[in-house]
Formats: C-alpha cells, structure tokens, sequence
C-alpha cells in the first residue's frame, strides 16, 4: 500500500478548490504525486453544482449571489451542495489510484472504503453513525439538493444524512468529493434550494446529533485518525508540489472560473472529458 499525504488548506472560493482537487487527481494518474486525502473549507460560501447538473431553476442561483454566495461545477457528480464556509462545514476529497487500496479499482468498493473510515472519525466524536448499503442509482430521481437523497454507503444518524459524497473516474484513479455538515441555517437553505418543502428534512448535522458543534479542527483531527485507524495508513501531513501548484492555477483560471464551464461544463482548451466520467452520488 502506497503511503498516503494529508492535506489541509485554508479556505478558497470554489474555483481554487475543485482545481485543486483535479490537480491532485492528474499529479497522482501520472504517478507524480501520492495517494491523497484533503479537508477543506470554502470563502465565500459557494453553491457547488454537480458535473451534469443542469442549471433549470431548481436552485434560486439570484438569491444565492444577493446572499453573497460563489458558483462552481464541481468535476464529481451528484446534487448540488450549500457550502457554508468552515464554521458549518468540512469539505473532504480523496484521490488515489489502483493499488492504493484493496478495490480501488471498483466504484462501490471505494464508496464503502471511504465510508468506513468517515464513520470511524465521527463515532470517534461521540455521533451515533450508520452506513447505508448499497443502492441502486436512478438519475432521473437526482433531485437538486444533495441531502434531499442517501446513496450508497453514505452516511446517517438516526435515518437522516450527515455526509454526502460524490465520485469521479478516470482510467485506474479516482476523485471522490464529500460534505460533513457542522451546523446548518435552514433560512439560507431555503432561499437557495426553494423547491424543497423542508431542506433539513432528510438531513442532520453534527451540532443536532452531538448538542454541540465540533470545529473544524476536531473534526478534521477525527476523520484522519479514522483512516489511519480503520486502514492502517501512514497517512501524514504533506504539501503540493511546484508542479501541482502550478497545474492548480492553470485549472482555476482557464476552466473553473470560466462561465462556459460553470453554465455546461465545458471550458475554452479543456475538454469536457478531462478527467474522466463522473458517478452519481451527492
């Protein structure tokens, strides 16, 4: 098994963190950088939309900007995600490729690896998880809202999600992104999801399931040591290199902030492919 980097960063809108997270994704497809796991959070809180969500009023994208919120396609799939900022959210990624793990190579598999160690991480707080079994996915039940829906091997307390997640292939490696939620205000919820009767109606948080909010931080702390635990990684702290630095900036500028990507997911000199098929999930 390949030694594992964890990576924390500081807040970044939402063109700097999914560049960043497909940069990982091509460093670790070329065999330039490690297995990785990243948490992270968002400024200014941003509405990230799946890879083929289409944009047809199902999200109030004008209440979303008079709230002061940024806009991003996401490279995974799924439903769109409210992302808060680090005081009601924690943002994870996982890039790794086949060999990394025992079934990387296969779609549920890496689901259920990753879930297991999440769940690990969030008992470890005292949050009283479950993991769902697999489901089986029908895209024309997605519905806008992330949370509004559990899939396979995503995450629950008391029949409601706690963690949504979303995943994206290319040839032997893998992007999964996914959302721990802190804290929730269902007003801002509902400004952006509107066509959801209640938006925490199929969701928790950790602030309701715990009678207190965990900080970043802590769950940060939590969620790692569960991989470590759960897995056996060596997982330790590590930085980007030049290279992907460099490819990270390149993405941002000429694709994640294009509008022709945020609108279709299409971008002036990246292919709509450039990393690969996304999977439902979110």
């Amino acid at each position: 098994m390949s030694a594992w980097r964890l990576v924390i960063t500081e807040p970044l809108d939402g063109a700097a963190n999914m560049a960043l997270d497909e940069a990982l994704l091509l460093s670790r497809l070329r065999g330039a950088g490690p297995p990785t796991v990243r948490f992270f959070g968002w400024a200014p809180p941003t509405v990230s939309l799946g890879y083929g969500q289409a944009m047809d009023g199902r999200i109030d994208l004008e209440a979303a900007w008079r709230l002061g919120m940024g806009l991003v396609r996401r490279p995974t799939g799924g439903s769109a995600i409210l992302h808060e900022g680090p005081e009601r959210e924690l943002t994870y990624s996982v890039v790794a490729a086949a060999g990394d793990f025992p079934g990387a190579e296969t779609l549920l598999e890496t689901y259920r690896w990753i879930g297991a160690a999440l769940a690990a991480g969030l008992r470890a707080l005292g949050a009283a998880v479950d993991m769902v079994s697999a489901k089986p996915s029908d895209p024309a039940a997605m519905p806008a809202f992330c949370f509004a829906r559990t899939g396979s091997y995503e995450l629950e307390i008391g029949g409601r999600k706690i963690a949504g997640s979303a995943q994206r292939r290319q040839g032997s490696g893998f992007l999964q992104h996914g959302s721990v939620m802190l804290a929730a205000d269902p007003d801002r919820l509902a400004r952006v999801f509107p066509g959801e009767r209640d938006p925490l109606g199929g969701m928790t948080t950790l602030e309701a399931a715990l009678g207190r909010r965990p900080s970043f931080d802590e769950t940060a702390e939590r969620l790692a040591e569960g991989f470590r635990q759960v897995h056996g990684l060596a997982l330790g702290p590590g930085g980007l290199s030049p290279d992907e630095t460099a490819l990270a900036d390149s993405l941002a500028r000429d694709k994640y902030r294009t509008p022709g990507w945020t609108r279709e997911g299409r971008a002036p000199g990246w292919p709509r492919s450039t990393v690969g098929v996304p999977t439902a999930g979110a």
